[in-house]
């Protein structure tokens, strides 16, 4: 599975390239009401931290509006404004959540892990330790929250998070694994000035994780006793393989030569 995701998150990107371009460009004017957050904070920090707040919300929502996009790339769809509008709409609340576990992951690792670090007692580091890896638990959960709510729409917030975790867990390697991915789509977009991949491509990489990984649900359901480390992985993607298509790098570059 995971050399076809690499693949289809690839030519997902490419396909959309132009739409992921115009929702990074949303982004960027976030990251920059992020950094006039904490440029105030030295001048205000009252006001400077309520800004950095508000900030941190909106970035929250507009992600809401973007995981709707992006699953709809995901699908091989063609979404319009409408869609990123719909997806604000109908997951505010997921959002609202999101914005706060957000909060909570920053607070725990720049200010709560470094408190406890600094008293330099063996009780603050064990503490420390424990923090960093709910901080990490957090985060992984974080990679899969918005397209898991996209891929089962019922779903409460509480219950989505939940699930987000069981997926963590039930996929630890291939989660380790994604981690890093979106580590090197940061690194990518740094280069490319937030453009591409960009927020919109790491979303839309989590959404085609999601995707795939619910094949695998779903089979599981279908066949409960089903050797869980063995999965007809060829099988559960073929549908996904024909759409994605025969291609390459060569072929995309130099259709003319196919």
């Amino acid at each position: 599975m995971t050399g076809f995701f690499l693949k289809k998150a690839f030519f997902d990107g490419w396909d959309n390239l132009i739409s992921m371009v115009v929702l990074n460009l949303g982004y960027l004017l976030i990251l920059l009401a992020l950094l006039g957050s904490m440029s105030l904070i030295g001048i205000q920090a009252l006001l400077g931290f309520l800004a950095l707040l508000a900030s941190t919300g909106l970035f929250a929502f507009y992600s809401a509006g973007t995981a709707a996009s992006s699953w709809a790339y995901a699908k091989y769809e063609r979404p319009g404004w409408e869609v990123f509008k719909r997806g604000i709409r109908e997951s505010w609340r997921h959002a609202l959540l999101y914005w706060l576990l957000l909060v909570l992951d920053a607070s725990l690792i720049l200010f709560v892990i470094p408190f406890y670090l600094s008293y330099g007692s063996i009780f603050g580091t064990l503490l420390s330790v424990v923090l960093f890896w709910a901080f990490m638990g957090v985060s992984f959960a974080l990679l899969y929250y918005f397209p898991l709510f996209q891929a089962m729409h019922g779903d409460r917030t509480l219950k989505t998070l939940k699930k987000s975790f069981i997926i963590v867990m039930d996929n630890l390697f291939f989660t380790l694994f994604f981690a890093v991915y979106q580590i090197i789509n940061l690194l990518f977009s740094l280069l490319l000035a937030g453009l591409a991949p960009g927020f919109t491509g790491m979303m839309l990489a989590s959404s085609d994780a999601i995707k795939l990984l619910m094949y695998k649900y779903d089979y599981l359901e279908e066949n409960p006793d089903a050797d869980r480390k063995h999965l007809p992985w060829d099988e559960l993607l073929y549908e996904e393989r024909e759409c994605v298509g025969h291609r390459s790098l060569k072929n995309m570059i130099f259709p003319w030569k196919d």
